[in-house]
């Protein structure tokens, strides 16, 4: 079980990086090129939208939420250049790491922290 949990961890790696050059590639669709950069540049953030010190939650975008995007995007990607890219990706040894996704995230966090201190100062009625 574990050995399968291994290689399955290996094959999300290696899709995050073949969809992140499909979605630079030109004969990748549009819509399939905007939802392949939102979730290969979630996945390689070093930040998540949910920290991982949140019990269940905190995993639960590692474990369903990037492989489920990454399984949409491999559908809207003709399968011919998801191939070459796949080869591509497992050949290749340095990853894309994405400061801009991080800073997105941060900003959601500061957005919401903003919101609730705002909804703090609230006179009550």
């Amino acid at each position: 079980m574990i050995k399968s949990a291994k290689k399955w961890a290996r094959t999300i790696k290696r899709d995050v990086h073949a969809v992140w050059l499909a979605a630079r590639d030109p004969r990748t669709p549009w819509f399939a090129k905007a939802l392949a950069l939102t979730v290969a540049a979630y996945a390689v953030s070093p930040i998540d939208l949910i920290p991982d010190f949140i019990p269940v939650l905190g995993y639960l975008d590692d474990l369903i939420i990037v492989p489920l995007g990454i399984l949409m995007v491999v559908r809207l990607i003709p399968p011919d250049v998801m191939n070459e890219h796949r080869e591509a990706a497992a050949a290749s040894t340095n990853r894309p790491a994405s400061r801009f996704a991080a800073g997105a995230v941060i900003a959601i966090w500061i957005g919401c922290a903003a919101l609730l201190v705002a909804a703090y100062r609230l006179p009550a009625e």
